[in-house]
């Protein structure tokens, strides 16, 4: 993938690429559209420029999209390897690499997270696809991890650099691994999953292409901070999350029908809304197999 040395400060408001993507950022650096593509038949151009985008902007938002579960997953294969699903999840009559959000099956992401955390290799990315939408609500929002490190004051971020913290799977999927699939998930990353052995994480993640800093804790799994008293890691990941989330930080998208989100999974946290009531809602998520973060030396 390429490497993107330096963020611009300011995008422009539509830059056309050489490619031929027609890119229109959400804000000053953070969150784009891509239009003008089909995902299902891109030349090798295309997929770099894609890939570049991702490193530059987060999160990327593609309209208008006709393609079903296997060119979503052809289209994953170009931009890197692909992982199964989930670790743990079952999601029944779709291929292993598709991970199902069904809001008929406990399908919610209704907490900010960064996916898959809780193992010792995250995604480096998702791939998201509408399939069942409610008439209204559902929406979700991103948090750009870097822009949220970036704006903390230094004092701050010195004290964070050196911390690590736990990250537990084991609070949202450990009774679902342990009575629903009787102890035996999926193979991931080489490792078939009968347990969540809680990992540690760097607090501060520096992204192995752009070189930057991030924010890489979340409520979803993070348990809390070592080598500091429980009260002391409360007190750092309350601060952390609520400056995260400001809106200042965070792009929100409205599902429309035909799209795709793809999001850089090592810079940013993500929300989804559970503002639907008992309507249907399927969402279709792919990820990219990542590396281990590392933190600053």
């Amino acid at each position: 993938m390429t490497v993107i040395s330096e963020q611009p400060a300011t995008a422009p408001a539509i830059r056309p690429d050489a490619a031929g993507l027609r890119i229109t950022p959400l804000g000053p650096s953070f969150g784009a559209e891509i239009h003008g593509i089909d995902l299902g038949d891109l030349s090798d151009a295309q997929v770099l420029a894609i890939r570049t985008a991702l490193v530059t902007y987060k999160v990327l938002f593609v309209p208008g999209q006709d393609i079903d579960d296997h060119a979503q997953i052809d289209f994953g294969r170009r931009l890197g390897d692909l992982t199964a699903g989930h670790p743990v999840h079952d999601s029944g009559g779709v291929p292993d690499e598709v991970y199902s959000l069904d809001s008929q099956d406990n399908g919610f992401a209704d907490v900010w997270h960064t996916d898959v955390t809780f193992v010792r290799r995250p995604p480096a990315a998702s791939i998201l696809r509408a399939v069942v939408l409610p008439p209204n609500g559902g929406d979700t929002s991103w948090a750009d991890s870097q822009l949220a490190y970036e704006s903390l004051t230094p004092g701050l971020r010195a004290l964070i650099d050196p911390l690590t913290a736990v990250h537990d799977g084991s609070r949202e999927f450990g009774y679902y691994l342990a009575q629903k699939r009787k102890g035996r998930g999926n193979l991931w990353d080489g490792e078939v999953f009968t347990e969540l052995v809680p990992v540690e994480h760097p607090v501060v993640r520096v992204h192995p292409e752009s070189g930057r800093k991030g924010l890489f804790v979340n409520p979803g799994f993070t348990s809390h901070i070592t080598g500091v008293s429980e009260h002391e890691s409360r007190g750092i990941l309350d601060i952390l999350y609520a400056h995260l989330t400001k809106p200042e930080h965070t792009v929100r998208h409205r599902w429309q029908a035909g799209d795709v989100a793809l999001w850089d999974n090592r810079a940013t946290s993500h929300y989804a809304n559970r503002d639907y009531g008992g309507q249907h809602r399927v969402m279709h998520r792919i990820t990219l197999r990542g590396d281990e973060p590392f933190g600053p030396a």
